[in-house]
């Protein structure tokens, strides 16, 4: 079995190893801590715990007498479980440890006391002394191994861009394989760290290409530095890299904020609303080109948004969507005629303006900066899948954000803002050709995560996103009256799908 040995010269050592943990630790982990009385077990745990809960001073009682001492309340449930007291190995049973791990990790301090009860481990540390210090060794599952050595370079990363001893703490996941924690600097900002690593994507599909091949999703953290560098250049607000792996992909960057596009209550603010789609009319004012140098022999390649790309998208709606309502796939023949409806819209797309196309411009990925002005009062995220493609296309996913209900007449307002900056700089913009590609592009989106939202669900494990479920729909019914959409409308409503609720 491969094994982990890390070196814990001080306590404050096997304190960050505990943070290193708990940042590569997933629900159904099991971790085990071996090692004599003093050698830093406790410590340890202490140190994950605190982590999870991103509180030095949480309190972490020893479960010694207790044995166990549950954390139901954390981002990621803690069961911490002390068996040395445990009199046989037959009472492990009536821990309840299968149940917590189902919800979240156990931690177990002497878990030799168990027999062969905890057998199926995910990591087992034993903490043994060396010399002055102590050291760990680390046992376990391929897929956890490999989590933690995930885990461990990034703290090697951030020792030689001098973050030696500095405190991690996880900041969010998405819905991609990428991670991003906090880098406290003292009483300021602290820094991001995203942890992007390389994505392989998956299956091969059609022409020995993955999904994310044809539609075009960047797979390395290259793409990310290096549209941050090209909007940076044109005056727009993206975070600043402070340090990069692009090798291993990571990278750490400026903070820029928590203030988002939503109020209190969750609803959305015109102001921010309306300046950012005002935004989106100033990026699409200018010419973008298509080859990005990083230097080093680095490059980055922006994608057209292409059929094929615009198609493999809208092929979730029929391979993951409707068969959820239907309860059946699509046969051969329907899915031909799905295929040729959109492939009708697409077409109609030949004379609509292009220009550098964001991807996901919505509430999530747009930061408020009240005390700026003009366009740096926005403030850019998540676009390392740019492409060239339809300029209506990020007017339509802010517009119809796909996490906040935006009524139809703010809809509206927020469009006949984006056409009047377009036409105040350019008399002859063409705002008939505009609204059909923005409904087209409207269609296109709404219907891509209706399936990505179901197979978040039935792939992955994430039902959270089906609550938005009924406002994409709602979005969707409302684009797909434009007559340019009338081919795909015809096949929604002989499928059944534009009334059906999940």
């Amino acid at each position: 079995m491969t094994s982990i040995i890390i070196q814990l010269a001080t306590p404050e050592d096997t304190t960050r190893l505990g943070q290193d943990l708990a940042l590569a630790l997933r629900r159904g982990d099991l971790v085990t801590l071996s090692g004599d009385l003093g050698a830093g077990k406790s410590t340890l745990a202490r140190g994950l715990i605190r982590t999870i809960a991103d509180d030095n001073l949480y309190e972490v009682p020893s479960p010694t007498f207790t044995i166990v001492q549950s954390y139901p309340e954390l981002r990621l449930p803690i069961s911490h479980v002390d068996l040395f007291r445990l009199t046989s190995a037959d009472e492990v049973d009536e821990l309840g440890l299968d149940e917590a791990l189902e919800d979240g990790i156990v931690v177990v301090e002497w878990p030799e006391r168990a027999g062969d009860a905890l057998s199926a481990f995910s990591l087992k540390v034993t903490l043994v002394n060396d010399g002055d210090g102590r050291k760990a060794l680390i046992e376990g599952e391929p897929a956890a191994l490999a989590r933690l050595q995930r885990s461990l370079t990034i703290r090697e990363f951030l020792a030689k861009e001098g973050f030696v001893t500095v405190e991690r703490r996880y900041l969010l996941g998405d819905a991609s394989a990428r991670g991003y924690e906090t880098i406290p600097m003292g009483k300021g900002i602290p820094f991001i760290l995203m942890n992007s690593p390389y994505n392989p994507g998956g299956p091969v599909l059609r022409d020995g290409k993955t999904y994310m091949q044809i539609a075009h999703l960047s797979q390395s953290v290259t793409a990310f530095a290096a549209l941050d560098r090209l909007l940076a250049s044109r005056g727009f607000t993206v975070p600043k890299i402070a340090a990069q792996d692009l090798e291993n992909g990571f990278l750490i960057l400026e903070n820029l904020g928590s203030e988002g596009l939503l109020g209190t209550e969750g609803a959305p603010i015109l102001e921010r609303y309306e300046a950012t789609v005002r935004l989106l009319a100033t990026l699409h004012q200018q010419s973008w080109p298509k080859d990005i140098d990083l230097g080093e022999g680095i490059s980055h390649r922006i994608h057209d948004f292409d059929r094929d790309a615009m198609m493999i998208e809208v092929e979730l709606l029929s391979d993951w969507y409707v068969p959820r309502i239907s309860g059946a796939a699509l046969g051969p023949a329907q899915k031909a005629e799905f295929v040729a409806a959109w492939d009708k819209v697409f077409s109609q797309l030949i004379n609509t303006e292009k220009s550098l196309l964001l991807r996901d411009v919505h509430s999530p990925n747009i930061l408020w900066r009240e005390n700026k002005t003009g366009i740096n009062r926005v403030g850019l995220i998540d676009f390392q899948d740019a492409m060239i493609g339809p300029s209506a296309y990020d007017v339509a996913s802010l517009i119809f954000d796909a996490r906040v209900t935006i009524a139809p007449d703010i809809q509206d307002h927020l469009l006949g803002a984006y056409i009047d900056e377009r036409r105040s700089a350019d008399p002859g913009f063409d705002e008939t050709l505009f609204r059909k590609a923005f409904a087209i592009m409207a269609a296109q989106r709404n219907a891509k995560i209706l399936g990505i939202f179901v197979r978040l669900d039935e792939r992955d494990g994430k039902s959270f996103y089906l609550k938005h479920l009924p406002r994409i729909r709602s979005y969707l019914n409302r684009v797909i009256v434009h007559p340019a959409l009338a081919p795909v409308k015809q096949w929604c409503e002989k499928a059944g799908i534009l009334s059906s609720e999940i």
